[in-house]
């Protein structure tokens, strides 16, 4: 395969609110404004581990900070998208052992909106942009769907 046939890495580029919350949510990190030039494509690409990269990660190890800060963005991004579908704030709180394995969740109010167990955080990143943006886009909208079902409890 050749260089003008190969595909990019991480497919193509999808077009999704969750991926543009994300990108606000780094952009809002650089109170210096040294990510102005950079394209959002290049802001995201850390998120994309393919294949052979994960293959080559170990199964033990501690998390990089790098990683950590990823995925903190990540479910930030699912919390203030949350916000601005039902005007709920919902907060991220994380617990995660230094081995890469712990819980985030995202409390609106008084009710849990997010609950997700992790593991193998050291390896925590997206085949393609399409799986990135439909991981963050399914939190966000399961976390809709129970604000709905139980809006006195999201807003006490």
């Amino acid at each position: 395969m050749d260089a003008a046939t190969e595909t990019p890495r991480g497919g193509e580029m999808v077009e999704s609110p969750f991926l543009k919350q994300l990108v606000a949510v780094i952009r809002a990190e650089d109170t210096h404004g040294q990510w102005d030039a950079k394209a959002d494509i290049d802001l995201l690409e850390e998120f994309i581990i393919t294949k052979e990269e994960r293959r080559d990660m170990p199964i033990i190890g501690d998390p990089e900070p790098e990683v950590i800060w990823r995925l903190t963005r990540f479910y930030d991004a699912v919390g203030l998208l949350v916000e601005k579908r039902t005007g709920c704030m919902a907060t991220q709180m994380q617990n995660m052992h230094h081995e890469g394995f712990g819980r985030v969740v995202l409390i609106a109010g008084r009710l849990v909106v997010v609950s997700k167990h992790l593991r193998d955080v050291h390896r925590f990143g997206f085949e393609t942009w399409a799986k990135l943006a439909a991981a963050g886009e399914k939190l966000v909208d399961d976390a809709v769907k129970l604000i709905e079902e139980f809006p006195e409890a999201a807003k006490a």
